[in-house]
């Protein structure tokens, strides 16, 4: 049983870690901005997927909304999906220009042949167009579950070199990872990039409240299948279909791994696969405090 003492402890730790939470959302619609603004707190970070095929102007529309309603636009580059460097630097142009844009997520961009001549993310860090844009700081992809096309080794090699070529030009960097859906993983990897030397921020992707079906959904597409299949055994698949999941126990693991000192430098990134405002929600509560720890290792809403 958990003493009040205890509970105290553990929900005031759960509230230091998620003080620092970031969203993430794919096209949403204005009033969604607006709705999610009144929720976090000013100058909050939201995230912006950009999808293939979709043109720039949708992307660049979100950021302007986002930093109008007050939060902080940080949109997704897909280097590969790029045809030129002269794209690129139009729509970082029409980025900062429309949303005050001055962070980015650079990724590669799960594509089996570039674009055009934009190969992949660390020929954008080195082309210049980062410093003419001013941006500030770079956000780059960490794999805790490995990645669904690349080998371990080639994603380390590749996000040591990347971080070392933002280090060079007097950029921010930030490493925001894919969702898992265990702690073990996340400790682990994050263990292995401490003991590398690397000592940048780090944002862990966590699947926002929603459904079984749906995180299951999400994890086969994006390529964290064995984590997945882990939370399902662990939940009973049937029993909860289609139950609200959420991700109190990785949080509740990761809070008193900081509190510890047992990790350093982690805040929480959360998808919002259940909704943008749902999602928004759900983090407030554990800010606030308004939540109860349980006996499984996670906890609730009060």
């Amino acid at each position: 049983m958990i003493t009040p003492q205890d509970a105290a402890v553990g929900v005031a730790n759960i509230q230091r870690f998620m003080a620092g939470c970031s969203h993430e959302a794919t096209r949403p619609k204005s009033p969604e901005i607006a709705g999610v603004a009144k929720l976090l707190a000013p100058g909050a970070p939201l995230f912006l997927t950009a999808l293939p095929g979709r043109p720039t102007a949708e992307l660049e529309a979100s950021a302007a909304d986002t930093r109008r309603h007050g939060l902080t636009p940080i949109p997704h580059i897909s280097a590969r999906h790029f045809a030129t460097f002269a794209d690129i630097d139009a729509h970082l142009a029409n980025l900062c220009a429309q949303g005050g844009v001055d962070q980015i997520m650079l990724i590669g961009g799960d594509r089996a042949a570039p674009a055009g001549d934009v190969v992949n993310a660390l020929g954008v860090i080195e082309s210049g167009l980062l410093e003419k844009h001013r941006l500030t700081r770079v956000h780059l992809p960490g794999f805790p579950d490995g990645h669904p096309f690349v080998d371990e080794d080639q994603i380390e090699t590749d996000l040591v070199t990347k971080l070392a070529a933002l280090q060079q030009r007097g950029i921010e960097s930030e490493i925001v990872t894919q969702f898992s859906f265990e702690p073990k993983p996340i400790l682990e990897w994050l263990r292995k990039l401490r003991g590398r030397g690397v000592h940048s921020p780090v944002r862990v992707g966590l699947a926002g409240p929603t459904t079984l079906f749906r995180w299951l959904a999400y994890a086969r597409r994006c390529g964290v299948k064995a984590s997945a299949e882990a939370l399902a055994m662990r939940s009973g698949l049937v029993r909860h279909a289609f139950r609200p999941m959420t991700p109190d126990i990785i949080i509740r693991s990761l809070a008193e791994g900081l509190a510890a000192g047992r990790i350093e430098d982690v805040r929480a990134h959360l998808f919002s696969f259940g909704g943008l405002e749902e999602t928004a929600k759900w983090a407030r509560a554990s800010t606030n405090g308004a939540i109860k720890l349980d006996n499984a290792g996670g906890f609730e809403s009060v």
